[in-house]
């Protein structure tokens, strides 16, 4: 049983002005990283331009961050492909690689045909095959596939099937698959705005873009929220809808980085079509961390 409780940053992928990875930097901020309060790492995911990747560059990085993470530390890869089949394959090479769990995006681009049923099959077969555990990944802002409550509770009972990262902010949706679910089913809320109320409906950690620089905050959010003090709690989890918004939905990737760099780890370029934040986008995103408390 691989128990999930904790922070899980999804980490970025480090480049190089050519645009080639910067492995060395990766493991710089892998080691930083390793004296945070984390559980492990999410590597090759959304934030980690994982559609941006090679399949070799994405095998590269994952056995990069399992070389240099710290001992007992879980590796959750990126390992989703839009069939089963690549996806079947890549999770074995991240296998290979040394990550503990696969976590696997919704299949998107024939969005109208993703049914429940579709998507119940898609991830059986994947599960029945992979040699590590399986997370699926919801995020339908970026997939357009937002996955049905009756596939989650479907899929929950595979015994390869350990949890799901739940980017959607469905918060009822949440509780209903977390109730009607197997008890060992285990939820991570997608992002830090909504960490609080996910801890409230029964989601065990989060994968939060704010885990890449400020993980001892949400840390002291959740072990309040444990000990029963919700009013510091809350008052925690009103401080970083600014700041996580920023890095998110409203700077994306490239805000993500730009915070990275503000706050003595590397950031770096992104890959195109991604575009770098202009310069007053930096002071602004600056403004909001300093707001935060986070960047002082």
């Amino acid at each position: 049983m691989i128990h999930l409780a904790g922070i899980y940053p999804p980490i970025t992928t480090p480049f190089n002005d050519d645009g080639a990875l910067a492995l060395a930097h990766l493991e710089s901020n892998i080691e930083r990283l390793n004296r945070e309060p984390l559980a492990g790492y999410v590597v090759g995911g959304s934030n980690g331009e994982f559609v941006l990747l090679s399949v070799e560059e994405r095998v590269e990085v994952v056995r990069t961050v399992c070389q240099v993470k710290s001992l007992g530390r879980l590796v959750i890869a990126g390992a989703g492909q839009e069939s089963a089949r690549e996806t079947i394959g890549l999770a074995r090479q991240m296998a290979a690689a040394g990550a503990d769990l696969a976590i696997v995006v919704t299949p998107g681009y024939y969005k109208s045909k993703m049914t429940s049923s579709a998507l119940q099959g898609f991830y059986t077969q994947v599960a029945d095959a992979s040699p590590i555990p399986v997370l699926i990944y919801n995020v339908p802002a970026n997939t357009g596939i937002d996955m049905p409550a009756e596939a989650i509770i479907y899929l929950a009972r595979h015994p390869n099937i350990v949890g799901m990262k739940d980017s959607s902010g469905n918060l009822a949706k949440m509780a209903f698959a977390l109730r009607e679910a197997p008890a060992d089913f285990q939820m991570l809320a997608g992002s830090a705005g909504f960490l609080l109320p996910a801890l409230s409906v029964g989601a065990v950690g989060v994968v939060p873009a704010l885990g890449n620089f400020a993980a001892a905050v949400l840390k002291d959010m959740m072990d309040r929220f444990q000990q029963g003090d919700t009013k510091g709690a809350k008052e925690i989890q009103l401080r970083v809808v600014e700041p996580n918004t920023a890095v998110t939905t409203r700077f994306g990737v490239p805000g993500l980085k730009a915070a990275l760099d503000l706050l003595g780890y590397y950031g770096g370029p992104v890959r195109s079509p991604l575009q770098p934040l202009t310069d007053e986008e930096r002071r602004t995103l600056s403004e909001i961390l300093r707001r935060a408390g986070i960047l002082h």
